[in-house]
């Protein structure tokens, strides 16, 4: 790392343990954009792992921040909701009028009806019938990849693979499937001068698009026999075909996200990963076998959604403080991630951990993450084909990081690969 970047890690140290304990704001997107959230996380942990931020961008909220309480917090849906109604799953409230539901952002009985509709996507059997298709891809973009130059990994590998994927899951239109990643980021971005929806208007209007060419879509395959993906899964199940249009596009961006931002970053995050542990990159040329622990551990150690939020229903003590009903209760699975009180040695990388599936990246409870078989699936091919082609892909700048604490993610990766 340059000298400037570690300059701002100390400054960034140095600020988390001066600033008084009331005033820190450890969901500033601006500490994701620039890596240094982690000390705020350190202190949190050590000093108020329950905390309240009374004031930011997005109102006051409380943290939650060691992996026990998170636990607690993400397996009580009874007392702690996800509905939509009440402000959905991230720290950052939709406006009213524009709180779309999905099964993500519901509570039970409506979430497990509707959860239930698309899951057997991801059944055993159809993983399996998958695998010869990831594999065709990933060996096709890799052999079309430029040998000995730089480039971007994101761009070229990481949303290329999980583009494509989505685009089978939902049988989308393949020369179209650029549109999926591109209303996926519309979707998660926060509107602001610069970024790529500069208003909530703009946002919205983009994601009508994305509403409209998926009732297209719905439409035709209502209109003929159920077939085995998404969109037709949701168009003939009992629990949605009589969805509302917001409701629709709310699960329909729920799985646009879900399978695009979460695999697409951990795919870049183990590039990143294993460079910045040599040690660890070694082993793994010495014994590729470790594929299957490393891939848990990349998911760790990424941790591709950093938080979830959830509404209190009720007055409820957790860790010793009193979260009222109606307060935001915001998980940072980031942080849990490096708790050590639960992960042995949580900041180091080790691609050979004995309990690598230790770690809250998927969530717990009725909303663990549906596709997490899929998501390991992906990475676990990836890997196994790049090391059946390369010794070595090396990074040759700092990542360009995404300005959300909701979307821990890579815009951009340069790296070059050796003949």
């Amino acid at each position: 790392m340059a000298d400037g970047g570690m300059r701002l890690k100390d400054d960034a140290r140095a600020r988390a343990w001066a600033t008084p304990l009331e005033d820190l704001h450890p969901g500033d997107p601006e500490l994701f954009l620039t890596d240094t959230h982690w000390p705020y996380f350190e202190r949190l942990r050590a000093e108020a792992p329950v905390h309240w931020c009374k004031d930011s961008e997005f109102g006051p909220y409380w943290s939650v921040t060691r992996y026990k309480d998170i636990m607690d917090v993400d397996t009580n849906h009874q007392v702690f909701s996800s509905d939509a109604a009440l402000g959905g799953i991230t720290i950052r409230d939709a406006r009213p009028d524009l709180r779309r539901p999905s099964f993500i952002a519901m509570d039970p009985p409506r979430h497990d009806v509707q959860r239930k509709t698309v899951s057997p996507i991801v059944s055993p059997a159809n993983l399996q019938t998958m695998v010869p298709i990831i594999r065709e891809r990933i060996a096709r973009i890799f052999d079309e990849l430029p040998i000995g130059e730089t480039f971007d990994w994101v761009d070229r590998v990481s949303i290329e693979l999980t583009t494509q994927m989505l685009a089978t899951l939902f049988d989308f239109p393949f020369e179209d499937r650029r549109m999926l990643t591109r209303w996926s980021d519309v979707a998660t971005t926060m509107p602001m001068p610069g970024a790529i929806v500069e208003t909530e208007e703009a946002r919205q209007a983009e994601l009508m698009e994305c509403l409209a060419y998926f009732t297209r879509l719905w439409n035709e395959r209502v209109n003929a026999a159920p077939r085995g993906d998404l969109v037709s899964m949701m168009a003939h199940g009992e629990a949605t075909r009589d969805m509302s249009p917001d409701e629709y596009l709310g699960n329909i961006i729920l799985l646009i996200v879900g399978g695009n931002d979460t695999t697409r970053n951990s795919i870049t995050g183990g590039v990143l990963a294993l460079n910045q542990n040599p040690a660890e990159y070694a082993k793994l040329r010495a014994d590729p076998g470790l594929i299957t622990s490393m891939i848990p551990e990349i998911i760790r150690w990424q941790t591709p959604l950093a938080h979830m939020r959830r509404t209190a229903l009720q007055d409820v003590e957790l860790a010793g403080q009193t979260i009222r009903k109606g307060d935001k209760v915001v998980m940072w699975y980031v942080s849990g991630n490096r708790d050590a009180e639960a992960i042995e040695t949580p900041d180091a990388f080790i691609i050979d951990r004995e309990r690598p599936r230790q770690h809250l990246s998927f969530g717990f409870g009725i909303h663990r993450c549906v596709g997490n078989r899929l998501a390991e699936l992906q990475l676990r091919i990836v890997w196994e084909e790049i090391m059946k082609r390369w010794s070595f892909i090396e990074v040759m700048g700092e990542p360009k990081r995404v300005r959300s604490s909701f979307v821990k993610g890579y815009e951009t990766l340069p790296v070059r690969i050796t003949a």
